[in-house]
């Protein structure tokens, strides 16, 4: 039997703490809990800790700051939970290195699922997975192949580079800047219209229905995300 997922909840707020409790407590999950950021920095140190909920607005500090000093750190997930519902705040957090980034008030349902999704995709970092599946696709990171069935579908270099960078980070919302800086290059992080028609192009030769995306999953004002199933994982 696997250890139980060990989450860390950097949160002030009791309220909020108390109702992630009874949430998570269920799933058999252990919770360490901080109500500051110099707690939270101490606890993250500490050796177990599979992911964290980081509340932004904490008494001893802004939680953007810590998301950077958490990320340098080490790989550990981090999911935002923040009343800010700006996307500049949104965009800045993921720029940071945080996973995702759910908005208070939230659905728990949502939020399960969110934690799933993070605690899948640092299990495929860690395991160094070569293939990625999603919405019927195989996508090989190493041979840079696309396979739907017997079918191998054909992209060009960038296309692969746009849809591999995705894949590698299955799960997570990649902001626009990201995506633009790892594929294109530095001198294109803010062109987001051209990212817009490479994603356009890629959508044409990969989803069922271009017109209703479901394996690469638009973040409105922020960026992508690519969509696996848990069994994929």
């Amino acid at each position: 039997m696997s250890k139980p997922h060990r989450i860390l909840v950097i949160e002030d707020e009791v309220a909020i703490r108390r109702l992630l409790r009874a949430v998570l407590a269920p799933q058999g999950w252990t919770l360490v809990e901080a109500a500051t950021a110099q707690e939270g920095l101490v606890q993250a140190r500490l050796p177990g800790v599979d992911l964290v909920l980081l509340d932004l607005g904490l008494p001893d500090g802004d939680g953007l700051d810590l998301v950077g000093k958490l990320k340098a750190e080490r790989p550990t997930p981090v999911i935002i939970l923040s009343s800010r519902d700006q996307e500049e705040d949104k965009v800045a957090a993921l720029d940071l290195g945080a996973d995702d980034y759910v908005t208070k008030p939230f659905g728990t349902a949502e939020l399960m699922a969110r934690i799933r999704a993070a605690l899948r995709h640092a299990v495929q970092q860690q395991g160094g997975r070569s293939v990625v599946n999603a919405g019927g696709l195989a996508i090989d990171l190493i041979n840079r192949q696309v396979t739907r069935g017997p079918e191998k579908l054909h992209l060009s270099p960038t296309e692969f580079d746009l849809l591999r960078f995705l894949a590698a980070h299955a799960g997570k919302i990649l902001t626009h800047r990201q995506i633009l800086k790892e594929v294109w290059g530095p001198a294109k992080e803010d062109e987001v219209q051209y990212l817009r028609v490479y994603i356009r192009m890629l959508r044409q030769k990969i989803e069922s229905d271009p017109n209703a995306p479901g394996i690469i999953q638009t973040e409105p004002g922020i960026g992508y995300r690519l969509v696996i199933s848990d069994e994929s994982l």
